[in-house]
């Protein structure tokens, strides 16, 4: 095993073995804008799902970010998480 893969498990390992019991709640979709002028309308999105029990984070690269986190947000999966908007 190479020291980049022996490194990587003993962190997973390291995570694993915490508590995360008092670990706070946090449902989020954040959608970041691009700064770049080739890109402009378009930016990141990303969905957080945290925690005692969990942690799921999906990020993607959108065309028209506010439409698609909206679109989500409909979602019965996703009726209660908060949207945040950093425009950069």
């Amino acid at each position: 095993m190479n020291k980049i893969r022996a490194h990587r498990e003993a962190l997973k390992h390291a995570w694993f073995n915490m508590d995360h019991s008092k670990t706070p709640v946090r449902k989020e979709i954040t959608v970041e804008m691009d700064k770049y002028p080739g890109r402009k309308g378009q930016g990141i999105v990303k969905i957080l799902d945290e925690g005692p029990g969990s942690y799921s984070c999906f990020t993607t690269h959108q065309k028209n970010p506010l439409e698609y986190a909206k679109d989500r947000m409909k979602e019965d999966k996703y009726k209660e998480y908060k949207l945040i908007v950093n425009n950069g």
